[in-house]
């Protein structure tokens, strides 16, 4: 007879040593418990550690075992495409899901590697970072739209995003600040977008079997050519291996010198002491920069391929590696040497996200490719020096190796979901890092003080220069 899964989690030492023998986090163990079954892929692992029998893993009953997937492998023929469905995403693995279309009908259909997000609010800002190039985000909270959109909410001039799925028809803004509808702002920006799929199907999807291509389909004429859709879906290449931080960074230096905004009283007033910043544009969102002008940041902005000589000749107390989209082992071949003249100078230096990643490589360390990702603004962090825990937002597929830091890099932040790192600081210079982002927007407040971090660091390295 089958056994129970708090039975089984038992014999494998608590839910802590099966988080660990399985390679998953503890809130892994814990959906577990809810859908009262182990994922197929863990079976062998725990065949080995408990040595159990097949049969003892198997669901006792229909009620008990786990959700089917969202559709079998073998698409349906176009027959089968229900009478009120206008568009469909279609997924690498031959998965077709008919759905209703929104924003912008494309000649052309959209396509890039299908993620989730958990953000239950802050969907504009979540479409304007930068670091979604290439990517169609499915959002876990099914009300997106309600509160309608507003240009004061962007991150950036241009949605990089390729698409959005979501699960309930758009609403029409209730929200005293919204200028217009998501559906006309997507329209203006030539976003199309799905709905009436099953949005927690596709994330468990994704969460079992990993991230793929998918392409979102919303023809003007309504003819779908399904075979020509998934041999695009199944050519297209995937993130790993792209730089994308040189498609959506800014053409030429800028300055910014906007603070925090707090509604409906405007932006802060910036202090009166300024430290120079460059900040390096990876794929950088604004409030990024609003949070290091608040902080008391004279900030101009460089693109992605300044080198550590352009870098050099603004003559900056610090230096500040932004966010961005894509591979960093790709983005490295420019941005490492930039980062390493930076550093050999003597200057502080402060990254996020990308620039986290991208002062791991220069330091030694190596990146890889997330299962999931992390993406949505109630992510849990572990502070290693305090013990402090700080609930963050985050956008990030690709992650540090924590085991190739060097001797002389240490961890200074953990990933409470999966154990990855997420924060790093070295005794060789004057640069630490992030991998989840400290301004939000959207998300919650709690790691703001990382600016104020980066300006004490800026201060100390100045006065003993």
């Amino acid at each position: 007879m089958p056994m129970t899964i708090e039975s089984i989690i038992e014999r494998l030492g608590g839910a802590e040593q099966a988080a660990k023998l399985t390679g998953v986090s503890t809130e892994a163990i814990r959906k577990w418990r809810q859908a009262r079954a182990i994922p197929p892929k863990h079976w062998t692992t725990v065949l080995r550690a408990t040595g159990l029998s097949l049969s003892d893993l198997q669901p006792d009953t229909e009620s008990d075992r786990p959700e089917p997937p969202m559709s079998t492998p073998n698409p349906p023929a176009p027959a089968d495409r229900p009478k009120a469905a206008t568009a469909a995403l279609i997924l690498a693995d031959g998965t077709v899901l008919w759905g209703r279309g929104f924003g912008a009908h494309g000649t052309d259909a959209a396509i890039g590697e299908i993620c989730f997000s958990t953000g239950m609010t802050g969907y504009q800002e979540t479409l304007t970072d930068p670091s979604f190039a290439g990517q169609i985000i499915t959002f876990t909270f099914p009300h997106i739209g309600n509160t309608g959109a507003t240009a004061e909410d962007d991150e950036a001039d241009v949605v990089r995003a390729r698409a959005l799925v979501v699960k309930e028809d758009l609403t029409a803004p209730a929200n005293w600040r919204a200028t217009e509808s998501l559906d006309a702002w997507l329209r203006t920006r030539g976003i199309p977008g799905i709905c009436g799929v099953d949005t927690r199907a596709i994330t468990r999807r994704i969460r079992e079997g990993g991230p793929q291509t998918a392409v979102v389909a919303y023809p003007a004429d309504g003819k779908f050519d399904l075979p020509a859709l998934q041999a695009r879906a199944r050519q297209w290449p995937g993130l790993e291996g792209m730089d994308l931080a040189r498609e959506v960074t800014c053409a030429s230096p800028y300055a910014w010198s906007e603070g925090v905004w707090h509604w409906p009283h405007g932006t802060d007033p910036l202090p009166e002491k300024r430290r120079k910043v460059v900040a390096v544009d990876y794929g950088a969102k604004r409030n990024i920069l609003r949070c290091l002008a608040s902080a008391g940041c004279d900030v101009t902005v460089v693109p992605a391929t300044a080198t550590a000589e352009e870098i050099l000749a603004l003559n900056p107390d610090g230096v500040f590696l932004s966010n961005g989209p894509g591979d960093p082992a790709a983005t490295a071949a420019y941005a490492v040497p930039a980062i390493r003249g930076v550093l050999e100078a003597g200057k502080p230096l402060f990254g996020i996200c990308l620039g986290h990643q991208l002062l791991a490589l220069t330091l030694g360390a190596s990146t890889y490719k997330l299962a999931r990702g992390h993406r949505g603004a109630n992510q849990p962090v572990k502070d290693l020096a305090t013990g402090r825990v700080e609930i963050t937002s985050q956008n990030h597929g690709f992650a540090v190796d924590e085991k190739s830091l060097p001797a002389d890099v240490r961890a200074t932040h953990v990933s409470l979901f999966d154990g990855s790192n997420e924060g790093i600081a070295t005794s060789r210079y004057p640069a630490f890092s992030v991998q989840y982002h400290p301004e939000a927007s959207p998300g919650p407040s709690d790691s703001h003080y990382l600016f104020r971090r980066f300006v004490d660091l800026i201060d100390t390295t100045t006065k003993t220069a």
